[in-house]
């Protein structure tokens, strides 16, 4: 049995992670690190309120952390605020975690991921790529899926068009690029997690839609 840790347990992904892995055998403690308490209770379930900014890294203790960690510029307002949730603080968590002997990190980015890229968004998510995987994890595996499906806290008007263009279109769309389910991510993750991978491996979304 081992000890889990989400960051983003609110999101869209994280929501669904985290009821998947207080149901999960191979888990006996889950910790959620939020900015506030959410309306869920387990007795597996620890919840740690955190200011993300001034992180206790001395809490940041599991043998998996799992990263669902997010946003979008109109979201966060500006391209620093941006750069604070999708860079900064899931570096930060992934130091703290292997400072404290965390064995694997798993994290969600995007299609498109790439350091190099002319496009913020996905400059960004390919950055964050490039500083985990110089941290070294035994394990770090990435996950990049393509547009997300599912009910958000805060809907994004975006994702609700370009599904309904998508769907329209799925036959014609390569599997990297088709819509796929914040649940199917999750159960994904979850079961990654358990497939024993060394070093790190990168999941397209089209390789996830047929997981």
């Amino acid at each position: 049995m081992k000890t889990a840790l989400v960051v983003g347990a609110s999101g869209l992904i994280g929501k669904h992670l985290t009821h998947k892995l207080l149901a999960s055998q191979y888990y006996n403690k889950v910790t959620i690190i939020v900015r506030k308490k959410l309306d869920i209770e387990h007795q597996k379930l620890e919840q740690i309120v955190m200011d993300f900014d001034n992180l206790d890294a001395s809490k940041i203790v599991a043998d998996d952390i799992f990263c669902c960690l997010g946003t979008t510029m109109k979201q966060a307002g500006s391209k620093d605020a941006f750069y604070k949730v999708d860079f900064t603080y899931p570096l930060n968590f992934a130091k703290a975690g292997l400072a404290n002997g965390t064995k694997q990190f798993l994290i969600i980015t995007a299609m498109g991921a790439d350091e190099r890229s002319w496009i913020y968004y996905n400059r960004v998510k390919g950055e964050i790529e490039k500083a985990l995987s110089d941290l070294r994890f035994p394990t770090l595996i990435i996950l990049r899926p393509s547009m997300l499906a599912g009910e958000r806290e805060n809907p994004r008007m975006g994702e609700k068009i370009g599904k309904i263009v998508m769907d329209f279109f799925a036959p014609l769309i390569p599997d990297n690029y088709k819509v796929i389910a914040g649940q199917k991510v999750a159960q994904d993750m979850l079961e990654l997690a358990q497939k024993g991978i060394k070093n790190k491996d990168i999941f397209e979304s089209g390789s996830l839609q047929k997981f």
